[in-house]
């Protein structure tokens, strides 16, 4: 139809490419949608979502598409003046669409991988190329996924020399002029969808955060929107003078000795109930230990048994927190006390927060030791890591058990092997252990030598209904319960068991249906993500208790400190969790999607850092009928306080290096 119209060439074939590639936008967005909706979100839920997404879309085909239009202003570089650049025309096509198809699969994979979307934060593990690459080799069938973008790539070049042919076909002989002007007004038309909006405000990034609902938000955006607007925020971001100004709303509610004076350094002594019997310390760091697929929420699939019963005899916090989701950023915020608050990159891996101040050093009298089944510089574990004085580090090929995949030795032989050291100390130590086992590649984490571990068969059914996506990963967790029994039952035999607190705490959850075990809340805010079990178990040392109260990650070493009979110093925002006088129970909590939470005992408080879009919910259906006016006044303190940690999170990243 447009030929009539004595439509130059370049812009009919324009417009098919146009047609052709946003078919391969809003594909992807469908696939998104069918692979990964929660059953809370129906289609019709998600229409406002398609629309949003339909401009993004608009946006990054008009980019696609520019050069084309704007180059072809001029006759000569025009795709049908000469055989030659018709080649060249449909390589950039070619190369562009493998860019696409490349973004769009590493999206999915985001998706399969944490529920959400791509963003800048995949430069940390390009960071840690080799690693990740056999990691996703280990997980995926990466040559058959490399040979599908391939024969993709190659569909779609011969799909623009079959539309460049055809708009040959229609026009031969058809005297249509070149028209320079129909091209001016088709750059117009395109940088108009670059901008993205008919009013003065341009389609901004943080527009598809205005949804209420995580899932829609991540299904409008499309994952090069999406990296591209977060890589900026990769680059360290604080205010001190923000920080100072809300320092009073940070000691009031943590609450911190003198109000008036800008410092979160405390010189911390013996509490009346602290330990002289220098306990041992091992601490351990459980991978993806999500609370709600353990026992002890109650999911009924029993995959953490023993881990149960251990709770049980010892001081159980049921509803700990990490403030983000990786490994790393867990690392961190156990040894400094500080939320990893910089959202696309890991703070281990900038040089201007890796160097951090820890309570560990106030551990004089103890030996230290660090245990990792596979390489600590993966992430630069091993840069926060260098913070600890006198740190003896057993890693990699220090352990004699073959490895088992790309993370190194088994958990099972990574704890036979700390127990072997510990057996033989004669003077207190602290050891922190960092387990790797319960993560992917899942089908290659149980050493098939290891026959004391009898895997099961659940119905597929049953294990999605409980927060579970294969059989796989079912085994896996299953494994990590039974590394902890063989580890403890070790231990028992040794006398330093007697005298030691073994901490065990989850890096972080996963996303999955948490329904069954929790409220609808935990599952469509995503507090899976960051929702991990706490223990300090030591049964001839400490009584047993079960906690209730909401607390985070970076309480851990401030309490077991506390129950030291030694003085400390802490310079950030961990807190004793034993020590009578602590008030205010909260956990902070990022993410990459643009945005900030508080959990208190009650109710959650969220806040989109762009749009300023702000939500309170309550944690569960016990928590007290409030009036509408009273409910305005908790969402108005918690939003104070939560972008005051916020700030202040952001200014100790890189002010935490002194001693």
């Amino acid at each position: 139809m447009l030929a009539k119209f004595k439509i130059p060439k370049t812009l009919l074939w324009v417009a098919n490419l146009f047609g052709l590639f946003l078919l391969i936008f809003t594909g992807f967005r469908l696939a998104t949608f069918l692979a990964f909706h929660p059953a809370s979100v129906s289609f019709a839920d998600a229409l406002p979502s398609f629309g949003m997404g339909f401009r993004y879309d608009l946006r990054w085909i008009a980019v696609i598409l520019l050069p084309v239009v704007a180059l072809s202003t001029f006759p000569k570089l025009s795709p049908f003046y000469s055989a030659v650049n018709k080649k060249w025309w449909t390589w950039y096509l070619a190369i562009i669409t493998f860019l696409v198809f490349f973004f769009f699969a590493a999206g999915f994979g985001s998706f399969s991988y944490n529920r959400t979307p791509l963003d800048a934060g995949a430069m940390n593990f390009a960071e840690d190329f080799g690693i990740s690459m056999k990691m996703i080799w280990q997980t995926y069938p990466l040559i058959w996924m490399l040979l599908g973008l391939l024969v993709a790539v190659l569909f779609f070049r011969w799909m623009y020399h079959r539309s460049h042919w055809q708009v040959i076909n229609r026009t031969d002989g058809k005297g249509i002029p070149h028209r320079r002007k129909y091209f001016i007004i088709t750059v117009l038309f395109f940088l108009l969808m670059i901008y993205g909006s008919l009013g003065t405000q341009p389609l901004r990034w943080a527009d598809s955060f205005r949804f209420k609902n995580s899932f829609k938000s991540y299904l409008a955006i499309n994952p090069l929107q999406n990296f591209v607007a977060t890589m900026r925020l990769r680059n360290p971001d604080y205010n001190a003078k923000k920080a100072k100004e809300v320092f009073p709303v940070m000691a009031e509610w943590m609450p911190l000795p003198d109000p008036s004076v800008f410092s979160y350094r405390r010189e911390t002594g013996p509490r009346s109930s602290s330990l002289e019997s220098r306990p041992n310390i091992i601490l351990v760091q459980c991978e993806s230990f999500s609370m709600y697929k353990s026992t002890m929420s109650g999911n009924p699939t029993n995959a953490t048994p023993y881990f149960d019963s251990l709770c049980r005899q010892g001081i159980f916090f049921n509803r700990c927190f990490s403030p983000h989701f990786s490994t790393a950023r867990a690392l961190f915020a156990i040894l400094t006390g500080t939320p990893d608050a910089q959202l696309f990159k890991f703070s281990t891996r900038n040089p201007e927060a890796v160097k951090q101040h820890t309570i560990v050093n106030s551990f004089d009298a103890y030996d230290k030791h660090y245990f990792l089944g596979g390489s600590p510089e993966f992430n630069n574990f091993e840069g926060i890591l260098g913070n600890i004085k006198g740190l003896q580090m057993h890693t990699g090929d220090y352990f004699k058990a073959p490895k088992v995949n790309v993370w190194g030795v088994s958990d099972k032989d990574l704890f036979l092997a700390a127990n072997d050291l510990f057996r033989k100390k004669d003077k207190p130590f602290f050891a922190y252990i960092q387990t790797s086992g319960n993560h992917r590649p899942y089908n290659k984490t149980i050493p098939e030598s290891d026959t004391g571990f009898i895997r099961v068969t659940v119905p597929e059914e049953e294990l999605r209904k409980y927060g579970f996506e294969s059989l796989d990963e079912y085994n896996c967790f299953r494994y990590s319960d039974y590394c902890f029994r063989q580890f403890i039952e070790a231990a028992r035999k040794e006398a330093y068991f007697h005298n030691t607190i073994f901490v065990f705490v989850g890096d972080h959850g996963l996303a999955g249906n948490a329904e069954p075990m929790y409220p609808p809340l935990w599952t469509e805010q995503r507090l899976t993500d960051e929702h991990v079990p706490l223990l300090f178990y030591a049964p001839d040392l400490l009584a047993p208790q079960l906690r209730n109260e909401v607390v985070s990650q970076i309480d851990i070493l401030p309490t077991i400190a506390g129950l030291l009979h030694e003085p400390y110093l802490n310079t950030t925002l961990g807190r004793d969790l034993l020590d009578p006088a602590k008030k205010n129970n909260f956990a902070f909590i990022t993410n990459t999607s643009d945005r900030i939470g508080m959990v208190t005992d009650d109710f959650y408080f969220t806040r989109y850092i762009k749009s300023g879009e702000e939500q309170l919910s309550p944690m569960h259906p016990g928590v007290p009928v409030y009036s509408a006016r009273q409910k305005d006044s908790i969402q108005q303190r918690l939003s104070v306080f939560t972008l005051a940690y916020f700030e202040t999170a952001k200014y100790l990243l890189m002010n935490n290096d002194k001693d």
